[in-house]
């Protein structure tokens, strides 16, 4: 399974930024797909996910703002992000998680994408 991130750039404070995240090989759309994003010097963190239901989950930082789509035909998912502030600025990468239901933690995604560079200007 290879995932391919991608949309990122440049953006002002309170502009958007669409990504996507393409899965190719052995995939299935019963798992659960996961965003993440790691800022200079800092870990990697949980963004949001969307369960094989297409229910969906956010951190509190970006909830509101943020949301994750998925279109199993395609095997691709999306973050939308709204009203973004220069403490977004990371770089953002997708997963494919373990289950069904996969939570926060990093440990519950096992396929990860490259990254895709996300700078929000003040």
């Amino acid at each position: 399974v290879q995932l391919q991130a991608s949309g990122g750039g440049l953006v002002q404070a309170g502009g958007s930024l669409r990504l996507t995240c393409a899965a190719s090989g052995r995939t299935s759309s019963n798992n659960a797909m996961g965003w993440f994003r790691q800022a200079a010097e800092k870990e990697r963190e949980f963004v949001g996910r969307i369960n094989w239901t297409g229910s969906t989950y956010y951190d509190d930082s970006v909830k509101g703002r943020f949301t994750i789509s998925r279109d199993n035909a395609k095997s691709t998912m999306y973050l939308h992000m709204n009203s973004l502030k220069p403490g977004d600025t990371a770089v953002y990468y997708c997963a494919i998680g373990l289950r069904p239901y996969s939570g926060r933690e990093l440990s519950d995604y096992r396929y990860w994408g490259q990254g895709t560079q996300v700078t929000v200007s003040s």
